[in-house]
């Protein structure tokens, strides 16, 4: 049994969550604002913090430290309705062991309290915290996205490899930048390289340098751009494109942290961190052998998959809107995008992800001469095939459905009724289904719940059912 404290000027979340942690055998007690909450903290020191943070009079975040001061490393859960980067950051940097974000399902904050409690995590980084200039945003308050800063948040200071996947356009760079802003080097350089763009024979001169001599048309040394970002961050674009005779020398030089100019028998020291990114199955590759597994594993210590626009699309106005200040030059508002236009924008498939609404955007501003974006100004949908991505897989979806249909019905063509056909497809399909939905709702329940058009009590029985946590 623990002592949990919430501190939440929303009565009923309150409420529910204090009768469902008592159900669970806590004693909770409750206080509307930081200012009472420190109060009941100094009186009863409680095992457990869930802090809000958007409160009457002292903020959350502000509150932190001060009640670090009284529950020392007892772990601290923060709530907020309105996640972004930089909170996440805040949250992390002032100690906090994970944050919710409103609504939430009670059996996810449960199981984060049962974590927090079995292993706290003191208060060991600064709390100043970096915020991101506009040209540099990570837009979003969908539950992918919070899923997605939180792990920024959580990585950024461990100085570990990190690799970034995700669909071309999504954003891997700006991961990759976020990650380097908040972490320890943000004062050293940030290198992005996009191997795809250099030809297999300057790969190697590029990242690791040369001596003079070492072949022709070599008149000088040169540093290569792994002993240049020392101290910093080094963004390996592409990473899926390094040729598989530089991989061996690739993971020495993020194993032992030397890189060994062409030319030259000895190793020089460099202090990087490296962030790889894709838009490649690094699986296939590693399965046909041009990708080596001890340098997949290497770089991926700390994984990262950046969201496609098409599951995060009620995050489209406020990017479109974001890009559209950009394109014009203006913070004032007198620039809107219609409602249909909102509508029409929310629609489209994306195969292009955010750089195709980047390009939509600006090809209507362009346009466009009034003060309101309409459907007309707006340039045709990129379709799958102009993007070279494949199509949709619905049709192959429904031939594998009638070929599973077709093969049942030969092998048992009368099923006892407890074991109908309907049924079996059912066990073989949602439980993937729902798998799938929960993972890219960050685990958020009441988020996938809403995705699936399911009540969240239903959903909690089927996961039940089908045993997933």
């Amino acid at each position: 049994m623990s002592r949990i404290l919430i501190v939440d000027d929303e009565a009923s979340i309150c409420w529910a969550f204090s009768e469902f942690l008592t159900d669970e055998g806590h004693v909770v007690d409750v206080a509307a604002s930081a200012e009472e909450g420190l109060k009941v903290a100094a009186a009863k020191k409680p095992d457990a913090l869930v802090l809000d943070v958007r409160l009457p009079g002292i903020d959350g975040l502000t509150a932190m430290r001060s009640f670090r001061d009284l529950i020392g490393g007892a772990p601290i859960v923060v709530v907020t309705a309105f996640g972004n980067l930089e909170t996440a950051v805040r949250a992390m940097e002032g100690g906090a062991f994970d944050y919710l974000v409103k609504p939430f399902d009670l059996d996810q904050a449960s199981s984060i309290l049962t974590r927090a409690l079995e292993k706290s995590k003191p208060a060991d980084r600064p709390t100043q915290a970096l915020a991101l200039d506009d040209a540099g945003s990570l837009l979003g308050s969908s539950p992918v996205m919070q899923d997605l800063f939180k792990k920024i948040a959580l990585v950024a200071p461990a100085d570990v490899p990190v690799l970034i996947t995700g669909e071309s356009g999504t954003g891997k760079e700006l991961v990759a930048r976020a990650i380097h802003r908040h972490s320890r080097r943000h004062r050293g350089p940030f290198l992005p390289v996009c191997l795809a763009a250099l030809s297999p024979s300057l790969v190697e001169r590029e990242l690791f340098g040369h001596l003079r001599g070492s072949f022709t048309g070599a008149g000088e040394d040169r540093k290569g751009l792994l002993e240049l970002a020392t101290g910093g961050t080094v963004l390996l674009d592409e990473i899926g494109d390094v040729p598989p005779s530089l991989q061996v020398k690739l993971l020495r030089a993020i194993e032992h942290r030397e890189v060994t100019p062409v030319g030259d028998a000895r190793p020089r020291i460099t202090d990087i961190r490296i962030v790889a990114a894709t838009n490649r199955p690094l699986s296939d590759l590693m399965a046909s052998g041009e990708f080596r597994e001890d340098l997949f594993f290497r770089l991926s210590v700390f994984q990262i998959q950046v969201p496609p626009l098409r599951e995060r699309r009620e995050d489209i106005p406020v990017i479109a809107g974001h890009f559209l200040r950009q394109a014009r030059g203006v913070e004032d508002g007198s620039i809107v995008l219609s409602d249909e236009t909102l509508r029409e924008l929310q629609s489209r498939p994306w195969v292009g992800n955010v750089r195709e609404l980047r390009n939509t955007i600006e090809h209507a501003a362009i346009v466009s001469r009034g003060r309101e974006i309409r459907v007309t100004h707006l340039p045709p949908p990129s379709t799958p095939g102009s993007t070279g991505q494949a199509t949709r897989p619905d049709q192959e979806v429904q031939d594998r459905i009638v070929q599973w249909t077709s093969q049942e019905l030969r092998e048992a063509p009368a099923l006892p009724e407890e074991h109908s056909l309907h049924e079996r497809f059912l066990e073989l399909t949602e439980a993937p289904l729902i798998k799938t939905v929960l993972e890219q709702c960050g685990g958020n329940r009441a988020a996938a719940a809403q995705r699936l058009g399911i009540h969240r009590a239903t959903l909690r029985q089927k996961l039940r059912n089908y045993g997933i946590g």
